[in-house]
């Protein structure tokens, strides 16, 4: 199934309106979409490289968008949902104990997500639910998506074709590893 969605996304890039379609898929892939706006971006970077940083901003703002359809979502799920099972178990206390450690370190969930393989509508969602300060959320958002986005567009542009075959493959986790060490980075300079 995800194979065939790919190959569906990969012919929607080619058509006439993908730019539309950039924006739908990059909404949706924030909240419940399994697909990222990459497929549909990196090869409308190819065919137009001029356009490549527009490409590049509307994936962006219409991640942030869809993301924060995302958070709506968890909020709502689970306070119609999830609190009521939680309080019928007795464990609002341990929820409200996630709630509260979750939004200590939300900031760098939402930036990790944003530009990681880490299935950022997980992320969205789970900071709607858990009350995560919603423009703490939105910056975050707007900061690590704009940097994934924004890195392959620029990559594309400048390199071309010889580049797609290395962001298909390992982009997400040279991503992955620039978060980790500016995770360490950070615990270095607390520790100092």
């Amino acid at each position: 199934m995800i194979k065939r969605l790919y190959n569906k996304t990969m012919a929607l890039a080619a058509h006439p309106q993908a730019i539309y379609f950039l924006a739908l898929i990059s909404f949706i892939e924030a909240s419940f979409f399994p697909i990222p706006p990459d497929v549909m971006l990196i090869p409308m970077v190819l065919m137009k490289p001029s356009r490549a940083w527009f490409f590049a901003l509307i994936a962006t703002v219409f991640s942030v968008l869809g993301g924060v359809f995302g958070y709506i979502i968890g909020a709502f799920s689970y306070e119609q949902f999830a609190q009521p099972i939680l309080y019928t178990l007795g464990k609002e206390a341990e929820m409200a104990n996630f709630s509260q450690k979750y939004n200590q370190v939300g900031l760098w969930a939402v930036i990790t997500a944003g530009i990681s393989p880490i299935p950022f509508k997980v992320i969205t969602i789970m900071s709607g639910a858990t009350n995560l300060n919603f423009v703490v959320f939105v910056v975050a958002s707007l900061v690590s998506r704009g940097i994934r986005f924004f890195i392959v567009a620029g990559l594309l542009n400048f390199y071309g074709h010889e580049i797609k075959i290395f962001i298909e493959r390992y982009l997400n986790w040279v991503f992955l590893l620039f978060v980790i060490l500016l995770i360490f980075g950070f615990i270095g300079l607390k520790l100092i």
